[in-house]
């Protein structure tokens, strides 16, 4: 999760950075909440999974100590 989470924040940030030079302040701002925004997702994505992952298996495991 964190090397999913800290690759989102590097390649939002890149494209943040190349987008400023050619955008008014008020468009890089909006740029930046919508990286961010995205970032949030997919970190929200990465937690879901894992946990997801988690769960299936400790029922794996339930399911093997039960027999």
């Amino acid at each position: 999760m964190k090397k999913l989470t800290l690759l989102a924040l590097t390649l939002s940030a890149l494209s943040v950075g190349t987008g400023c030079h050619r955008n008014t302040r008020e468009s890089a701002k909006d740029d930046m909440e919508q990286a961010g925004d995205k970032v949030k997702d997919t970190a929200e994505d990465a937690a879901d999974a894992t946990g997801d992952a988690a769960e299936k298996a400790g029922d794996k495991i339930e399911d093997a100590t039960d027999n």
